[in-house]
């Protein structure tokens, strides 16, 4: 039995579909959470409030499911070819603590997934990059869902039974 984190970095369709992965993954016998980066409502980060790390509202109790989570399932939607705001923020305060930041990233599995209004192959790609750069585990595998294509049940399953092992 794994224990998987669903991040969403935002609402609705995005919260649905990790929702669908977090069931999905309990059907399997997994433990699955689910951490909504809106619902955080972390300021923006800059160098100046980078030492008010501490402060910040969210950060412990993402930081903790983070560290204690076997993998992650991270759903974003696609902006502007891109990633929201809302996850590089994130990451971007996960970032201020050095030591910390390697042993939360370095060799974590990691799955992409969108429900994307723009297709979601560029949000796709960035967090690729991203999670890749910060030393995690990528799986070759994503999953695209908008509203005329659902997210695909066996994708899903492959994909939550990667991360599991």
């Amino acid at each position: 039995m794994a224990k998987i984190l669903m991040i969403t970095a935002t609402s609705d369709n995005n919260r649905a579909l990790a929702e669908k992965f977090a069931d999905s993954a309990r059907e399997m016998g997994h433990e699955a959470d689910i951490i909504d980066l809106v619902e955080l409502d972390m300021p923006m980060f800059s160098v100046a409030r980078s030492k008010e790390l501490e402060t910040v509202p969210g950060m412990a109790e993402l930081k903790a499911a983070m560290s204690d989570a076997d993998s992650w399932m991270i759903i974003a939607p696609e902006y502007n070819g891109s990633m929201p705001p809302t996850l590089n923020n994130a990451v971007a305060w996960l970032s201020t603590e050095w030591q910390d930041f390697r042993a939360l990233f370095n060799r974590r599995k990691v799955g992409l997934a969108t429900h994307s209004g723009g297709g979601g192959p560029h949000v796709i790609m960035a967090m690729r990059q991203m999670f890749s750069f910060l030393g995690c585990i990528v799986l070759g595998r994503n999953c695209i869902s908008n509203k005329t294509k659902e997210a695909n049940p066996e994708t899903i399953e492959d994909m939550l039974n990667q991360l599991a092992n």
